[in-house]
């Protein structure tokens, strides 16, 4: 009888416990959930969640990766989404999920408050995805390696065929990272593909690693672990504020730039939330956000300030950049397996 009763007992305790659960699951969804996958670094990602948690109550669950990663699972997740909205991250890879239809489209009321080059990335992508900061590629070097090495201050892309800087230049694999792939892009626009994959496989002798994330180039240097990184000129930036003996170098033959974008994951289960982060992250407020965890892009809303350390865009030489052409699904597997075939596989 004992035995009965406790069954029982136990048997009414795991009831009232579910539909605690329950309840409490239902509590949460009513008070709104939402799932980012974030391109940016992690230290910003973190800024924009705390800060959108904080305005609207809404519980973000976040996920950082670089942008080419980003794709791969959104695009493998296609059939059962799981994230909302896809935030930063080169606009390449965003074209791209666009064109495949993994994504939706969607108009802020925001949009007349940004750039032309945001709303342009907005309209050539058929509204699946708008510009939220822009940022020139480049490279750095560490003044005490360069120096203690004898290797002469390096300020094109010719520059870094030098054999003095053999096993010292790191960059990105394009597979992975955005940054490596608007390289990848840039030096085809610059040189023209057949002479720009023959700069690539040059390069390569030089590179003492491809990276996943395309902004560890930038920390290896400063933690003096190679001498060159390629980069985001931003990026580099950040570790110049940090005090890193690291001098930021616009390449002389011109060099591309980057539209970080922004986009609407189709089949997103909190679609309501996700477009309400997609309207605040276009807002002033959002976007300073940027420069106060270190990261110095240029907004895309007219009205954020722009951070003072952000390169002057203006100032630096950059090439027509073709995003339409180099964010369509075809040219970049192309590109991308040329790559692999030709570069990455080469030995030094």
């Amino acid at each position: 009888m004992k035995l009965r009763t406790n069954f029982v007992a136990a048997t009414m305790l795991a009831g009232a416990v579910s539909a605690f659960s329950f309840l409490s699951a239902g509590a949460a969804q009513a008070q709104g959930a939402l799932v980012v996958y974030c391109g940016v670094q992690e230290e910003w990602c973190r800024g924009m969640v705390n800060a959108f948690e904080r305005e609207t109550g809404i519980k973000v669950s976040m996920t950082r990766k670089s942008a080419g990663e980003v794709y791969a699972q959104v695009k493998a997740e296609a059939a059962n989404p799981r994230a909302d909205i896809w935030w930063g991250g080169t606009g390449d890879p965003h074209m791209q999920a666009a064109e495949e239809g993994l994504t939706v489209e969607y108009k802020s009321p925001k949009m007349g408050e940004l750039q032309d080059w945001a709303v342009r990335q907005w309209e050539q992508s058929k509204g699946k995805t708008v510009g939220i900061y822009s940022g020139a590629l480049g490279f750095g070097y560490n003044t005490e390696l360069v120096k203690s090495k004898g290797i002469p201050e390096p300020k094109c892309w010719a520059d870094l065929l030098t054999t003095k800087l053999k096993d010292e230049v790191q960059v990105a694999d394009p597979n992975s990272s955005g940054t490596a792939y608007t390289l990848l892009a840039t030096i085809i626009q610059l040189m023209g593909e057949e002479k720009g994959f023959d700069y690539l496989k040059a390069v390569h002798k030089n590179i003492n690693q491809y990276t996943k994330s395309g902004a560890a180039p930038a920390k290896a240097m400063a933690l003096g672990e190679t001498t060159v990184g390629i980069a985001f000129m931003h990026d580099i930036v950040t570790m110049v504020v940090d005090k890193a003996p690291i001098k930021v170098v616009a390449p002389c033959e011109g060099t591309g730039y980057e539209i970080g974008s922004m986009s609407l994951i189709k089949g997103a289960k909190n679609l309501d939330n996700a477009k309400k982060f997609y309207d605040w992250a276009l807002t002033p407020a959002a976007q300073k956000i940027g420069a106060e965890t270190k990261s110095y892009q240029v907004p895309s809303n007219k009205a954020t300030p722009v951070p003072p350390e952000a390169p002057k865009l203006a100032d630096i030489k950059l090439i027509n950049f073709d995003f339409a052409k180099y964010g369509s699904s075809d040219e970049r597997k192309r590109l991308l397996s040329k790559w692999d075939n030709e570069v990455k596989n080469l030995p030094k």
